[in-house]
């Protein structure tokens, strides 16, 4: 009798177990999609060459094999840069063990953020370029990315205080150049959100 009391708990667990498995969460993949006969193509971020703070060329090379978080920012953002970055910082300090996850982030003022002021400032945030890449380019490469790949507001707009518009958004990237979420970075429970979705993709890798 104890024999099958203990094969029957047995069962529930591996009944459990099996349960978790089917539940586990898995981000949806934003942005148009065309479905065809044989398959679903998804929206995919551009192919891009940047130079980032270390006069070192940024592409989607640079991200194979990796997901990665993305946004816009002018290092003398008056407005919200300074609380994005804060933010940002919290997400950095997560992924240090974790190889397959980056930070890429594009400048919007690239007449006055060269190379050497970017270096600056990301030696001020205390950050290494093996992980975050402050990049710089060509302005009309970086606001078409930002509006065309990323889905994201990032221009010139001299109403604007510093005289440029962006989105405050941090963009999840998967391995497959899709775009896994979108979240508000400068509030603290989205990156939250950011910060655990990160983990949540990693496991579709496993």
């Amino acid at each position: 009798m104890k024999i099958n009391n203990l094969v029957i708990l047995l069962l529930l667990v591996i009944m459990c177990a099996c349960g978790d498995k089917k539940e586990e969460k898995q981000l949806p993949v934003l942005g148009r999609k065309e479905i065809t006969p044989t398959d679903t193509i998804y929206h995919t971020i551009a192919d891009f060459k940047f130079v980032n703070q270390d006069s070192t060329w940024v592409t989607p090379e640079t991200f194979r094999n990796k997901i990665y978080v993305a946004d816009f920012f002018f290092t003398s953002c008056p407005t919200i840069c300074p609380i994005m970055k804060t933010q940002m910082l919290r997400v950095y300090e997560t992924i240090q063990d974790k190889p397959d996850v980056l930070i890429l982030s594009h400048t919007i003022d690239p007449k006055h953020d060269t190379v050497a002021v970017l270096n600056e400032f990301a030696e001020r945030l205390g950050v290494k370029s093996d992980k975050w890449h402050f990049v710089t380019g060509e302005k009309d490469d970086i606001y078409k990315i930002g509006q065309t790949s990323y889905m994201v507001t990032a221009s010139e707009d001299p109403t604007e205080p510093g005289g440029y518009i962006h989105s405050g958004a941090f963009i999840l990237v998967d391995k497959e150049k899709r775009v896994r979420g979108v979240y508000d970075g400068t509030k603290p429970d989205q990156v939250d959100r950011l910060i655990k979705d990160i983990d949540v993709l990693l496991r579709e890798y496993k």
